[in-house]
């Protein structure tokens, strides 16, 4: 299709559309399929959307100004094609299925401060002395050393106490002993 085409009613007609799009529907997939690097689908819903814009403006195809609508079409192809990236890079990247099988599962939170009222009630089953060493090691994260001064014991007693601490919690909180390993 050539400039200076009848148009009807003011509007290109299906057939003079469809005559367009096999005149210059190759190259302007071609170039678009090169703006979308690859992406075989985006280009061709860019190529319908150039001819859509080429049916909603008919007087841009009867210009006598030029002899062949081409450039036109290229040239509003090709800033279609830079919209859409545009659009593209102003949001997050979608997210596939597979993405999502592969997410690790976080825990609700609903779900932790349950965990931690058990924790704690288990830990008030405990003799105050493995409760101190218990605080001061995991809670607190005093290193051994740092836990036999303050107690005023020797770092083998710290050692051994949050041993048998451990041990109780497990029997007290059987859910949790892989946690408590």
């Amino acid at each position: 299709m050539t400039a200076g085409t009848t148009l009807t009613n003011g509007t290109t007609a299906e057939h003079e559309l469809a005559a367009l799009q096999r005149e210059h529907g190759r190259p302007l997939f071609a170039l678009l399929l090169r703006l979308c690097d690859g992406d075989r689908q985006r280009a061709e819903d860019l190529v319908q959307e150039t001819l859509v814009r080429a049916w909603q403006h008919p007087e841009a195809l009867r210009a006598d100004d030029f002899d062949s609508v081409r450039p036109w079409l290229l040239t509003v192809g090709r800033r279609l094609a830079i919209d859409a990236r545009r659009a593209r890079q102003a949001r997050p990247p979608e997210v596939g299925d597979a993405i999502l099988e592969n997410a690790r599962v976080i825990s609700d939170h609903a779900e932790r401060a349950a965990e931690m009222l058990d924790v704690r009630e288990a830990v008030k089953t405990l003799t105050p002395e493995h409760r101190e060493v218990l605080v001061l090691v995991y809670f607190q994260g005093a290193s051994v050393a740092e836990a036999a001064e303050t107690l005023g014991i020797p770092p083998g007693t710290v050692k051994s106490r949050a041993y048998y601490a451990l041990r109780a919690l497990r029997r007290v909180l059987p859910g949790y002993a892989a946690d408590l390993r």
